[in-house]
């Protein structure tokens, strides 16, 4: 059994809640097949808060503004590029994976989030970037974490669409047909270190929405705010 996780004072909160148009965006889409996921509704009507102290994302420009897996292996151990998979669950693990794995000691926040850019799906009216970064520590923090030598990994468990998801699919199996945004819900542990002698590990679970369209590989679209049965 996992050991309960030593909570670090460093650790972060999940980011401020995001703007109820971009929920929205994102949202109309899954609802159709996600109708029943505990949360999501929350999800979508969640309102502004105050701005943040995160910076503006990285640029959609492409793959070309983020660094190289070649160069971001010379400093550390890199974010692992996306599999090239038609498989949605395959593909929320390995997503999962990445989402739970950082090293402030060989990365700086911005470098962590161009490699997380990557794994994005091209099609912004499904992408919702935020929900990403609402996974990333913020940059204040993340320069505390660093001093702190702190780094994290992952094991992951199994995927599986969630019980709602899989209802609401054979209620109506054409829609999802307009956006092919999978649920897939991944469990799993994460473990933390740091400087000294602090370390701990948690059970987690997350629910992932994952675009996979016909003859393409999968691209995440977004994190749900709350982990699907």
């Amino acid at each position: 059994m996992p050991k309960k996780r030593l909570r670090n004072p460093e650790e972060r909160t999940h980011g401020e809640p995001t703007s109820v148009l971009r929920r929205s965006l994102i949202g109309g889409i899954i609802l159709a097949v996600l109708l029943a996921i505990a949360g999501l509704v929350a999800y979508l009507n969640r309102t502004d808060s105050p701005a943040s102290a995160k910076p503006s994302p990285p640029s959609a420009s492409g793959p070309e503004s983020s660094p190289s897996p070649e160069a971001a292996g010379s400093k550390g151990v890199a974010v692992a590029a996306p599999p090239k998979t038609s498989d949605p669950i395959a593909f929320a693990k390995a997503a999962t994976k990445v989402l739970w794995t950082y090293d402030t000691r060989a990365f700086s926040q911005a470098e962590h989030l161009a490699v997380l850019k990557r794994w994005m799906s091209g099609e912004k009216k499904y992408a919702d970037w935020k929900s990403i970064t609402d996974q990333v520590p913020s940059p204040v923090l993340w320069s505390r974490m660093h001093d702190n030598r702190q780094h994290a990994s992952a094991d992951i468990g199994e995927g599986h669409f969630p019980q709602a998801f899989k209802t609401a699919l054979a209620q109506d199996p054409g829609a999802i047909t307009e956006a092919y945004v999978y649920a897939v819900t991944v469990t799993g542990n994460q473990t933390l270190a740091w400087k000294g002698s602090g370390a701990g590990a948690e059970a987690r679970s997350m629910t992932l929405a994952v675009q996979c369209r016909p003859h393409q590989n999968c691209a995440l679209a977004a994190v749900l705010p709350n982990a699907a049965p």
